[in-house]
C-alpha cells in the first residue's frame, strides 16, 4: 500500500465504534481508484475485530463525499480503455456492496456535501444521520450523464417517485432537513450535534445482540423484493439460522430476563447481553 493510498481513508476505534473517514478534504472527499482500494482494505481490517461493534462512515473537512473524482475516476481511467474502466468500476461497486452486507451495523454521518456517487455508500450504510447544513444532489444531469453506479436505483429505493425524478432531472440541491423529510436519511441535526448524536446511535447498536443485528439488517434488505409468502418463509429460516449462530443463546436469555427476572422491558431497551455472556 502506497503512502498516498493510505492517506485517502483514515480510521480510529473508540469504545467499540470504528470511526472511518473519507480523507481527501482538499478534493471534498471525491472517491478515486486509490480511495476505493483503500476503503476495501479498511473494511477488511475492521469487520471481524472483537473490539468493533459498529462502524461510522464520515468525511474529513467540509464534505462527506462529492462523489466520484471526475479526473482520476473518469478521465484517467477511461484513458486505459475498457479494461481500466471495468477495473475501476468493480473496485468502487465492490466496497459499496461489501458495506451493504457488512457484519457490523453501519451509520453514515453526513457532515457536508453528498453528491452523485456518494449516494452509493449512503445507501449502503444501514442508518444515516446528517447535519442540517449538509447538501445533497445528483449533479450528473448537468454534465451529460445519468446517475450510474447504482445511484438511480438508490434514489428509487429510498425516495418517492416524484422526489427521485426531481433530484435526477434537475440536479437541484437539498439540505439536511429536506433530506430527512424525504427519508433519504434518518435524522438531520445541527452541525455541532452531529458527532454526539451519531455516537449515541452507535452506542444503541452496541447494546444489541450482534448476531441478531446482522441477521435483522440483512433481512430488511432482502425481503423488499419478495412476495409476502416468500418473506414469511425466509424470515422463519433466518431466525432459525440466527439461533444456531448465536452461541450466547440471546433469544432464550432475553426471554429469561424478561419473564423470570423481570429485569427489563423489551419495548424500553435491550436485554443485558454482557451478563448473558458472563453466565454462558
Amino acid at each position: 500500500m502506497s503512502e498516498e493510498q493510505a492517506e485517502t481513508v483514515t480510521y480510529t476505534v473508540e469504545n467499540g465504534v470504528a470511526w472511518v473517514y473519507f480523507s481527501r478534504p482538499a478534493k471534498r472527499n471525491a472517491m478515486s481508484p486509490k480511495l476505493n482500494r483503500r476503503m476495501m482494505e479498511v473494511l477488511d481490517e475492521l469487520e471481524y475485530r472483537d473490539d468493533v461493534g459498529a462502524l461510522v462512515l464520515g468525511g474529513e473537512g467540509t464534505a462527506w463525499s462529492a462523489g466520484m473524482d471526475l479526473k482520476e475516476y473518469f478521465r484517467e481511467t477511461e484513458a486505459n480503455g475498457l479494461r481500466g474502466i471495468r477495473k475501476s468500476q468493480s473496485e468502487s461497486y465492490g466496497w459499496f456492496r461489501r458495506l451493504r452486507w457488512y457484519q457490523k451495523p453501519t451509520i453514515a454521518m453526513v457532515n457536508g456535501w453528498c453528491f452523485g456517487g456518494g449516494f452509493g455508500p449512503l445507501f449502503a450504510c444501514d442508518l444515516a444521520i446528517c447535519s442540517d447544513d449538509a447538501k445533497f444532489g445528483l449533479s450528473e444531469i448537468n454534465w451529460g450523464i445519468l446517475p450510474g453506479g447504482g445511484v438511480t436505483k438508490v434514489v428509487v429505493d429510498l425516495l418517492p417517485m416524484r422526489d427521485a425524478m426531481w433530484l435526477t432531472l434537475t440536479g437541484d440541491l437539498i439540505d439536511g432537513k429536506q433530506a430527512s423529510a424525504m427519508r433519504l436519511v434518518n435524522e438531520s441535526v445541527p452541525a455541532d450535534q452531529l458527532k454526539a448524536r451519531t455516537a449515541e446511535i452507535a452506542n444503541m447498536m452496541l447494546e444489541k445482540n450482534p448476531v441478531t443485528l446482522k441477521f435483522a439488517k440483512d433481512a430488511v434488505r432482502r425481503v423488499g423484493l419478495m412476495t409476502y409468502d416468500e418473506a414469511e418463509d425466509y424470515l422463519v429460516r433466518m431466525q432459525e439460522a440466527c439461533n444456531f449462530h448465536d452461541k450466547t443463546e440471546g433469544r432464550k436469555e432475553g426471554i429469561r430476563q424478561f419473564i423470570d427476572e423481570k429485569s427489563y422491558k423489551p419495548g424500553l431497551g435491550a436485554y443485558d447481553k454482557d451478563r448473558a455472556k458472563a453466565d454462558s
